[in-house]
């Protein structure tokens, strides 16, 4: 999945698998890390993610504003 098909889809929020595919990591892969972190309470990744129970959500804005290197 390239940034522009991520700019292009009608939704707030991404899923692991879209993220995974735009970064160039393995869905599972990108799954596990951030259950890992969970656990050590810590993130990774230098942008937002939200764990609801065993849901894992990024954050369209905050993720497209990393890619483009952004604060």
């Amino acid at each position: 999945m390239t940034l522009l098909e991520i700019e292009n889809l009608p939704k707030e929020v991404l899923s692991p698998a879209e993220v995974a595919a735009c970064i160039g990591v393995d869905p599972q892969q990108f799954r596990m890390q951030v259950w890992e972190d969970q656990k050590k309470r810590r993130n990774s990744y230098d942008f937002p993610i939200i764990v609801l129970r065993r849901r894992i959500k990024i954050p369209k804005a905050a993720f497209l504003k990393y890619m483009r290197g952004e604060k």
